[in-house]
C-alpha cells in the first residue's frame, strides 16, 4: 500500500450559489492527490507523457459526507493498495482538519499515445514495485 497527502484551499470559484463546493471540483482535487502520490514515488505523469504514455479515466467515483466552503484548507489523502499491472486503481478522502468530508476512487489504464492499453514502462514499474516492498 501506497499513501499520500496534499494539502488544497477551497478558492471561490470552486462554490456554489449556496456557499459549498460544487461536487465536481472534487474531482481534480482527486487528480491533486493522484500526480502528487506518483511524483513522489518517481513516477512523475510528465516523465510518462513525455515517454508516450496516458492514464485516461475508465471509472470514477465519489460519495460526499459533508460540505466544503470557501476558505477551508483540505487535505486529500491517496491510498494506491495493489501494484498496477494494465490498470491502477486509486482511492481518496478529503479531510478538513481530522473530519471526513468525502471519499472517491479512480480507475485509470495505461495506453500509448493510439490508445492502445500497454504496461507501464519498465522504469516505472520497477519504482513501483519498490514502493510497494
Amino acid at each position: 500500500m501506497i499513501r499520500s497527502r496534499v494539502a488544497v484551499t477551497v478558492r471561490y470559484a470552486e462554490t456554489d450559489m449556496m456557499g459549498i463546493v460544487y461536487h465536481a471540483n472534487y474531482l481534480p482535487w482527486f487528480e491533486v492527490g493522484r500526480t502528487t502520490l506518483l511524483k513522489e514515488i518517481g513516477v512523475p505523469y510528465k516523465k510518462l507523457e513525455e515517454e508516450g504514455y496516458r492514464l485516461p479515466v475508465l471509472e470514477i467515483a465519489a460519495k460526499y459526507l459533508k460540505p466544503a466552503v470557501y476558505d477551508d484548507t483540505l487535505e486529500i489523502r491517496t491510498t494506491l493498495n495493489d501494484k498496477p499491472l494494465l490498470r491502477i486503481r486509486l482511492e481518496y478522502e478529503v479531510f478538513r482538519g481530522e473530519e471526513l468530508l468525502a471519499t472517491g476512487s479512480s480507475v485509470h489504464a495505461f495506453v500509448d499515445t493510439q490508445g492502445k492499453p500497454v504496461r507501464p514502462p519498465s522504469w516505472a514499474a520497477e519504482l513501483l514495485n519498490k514502493a510497494f516492498a
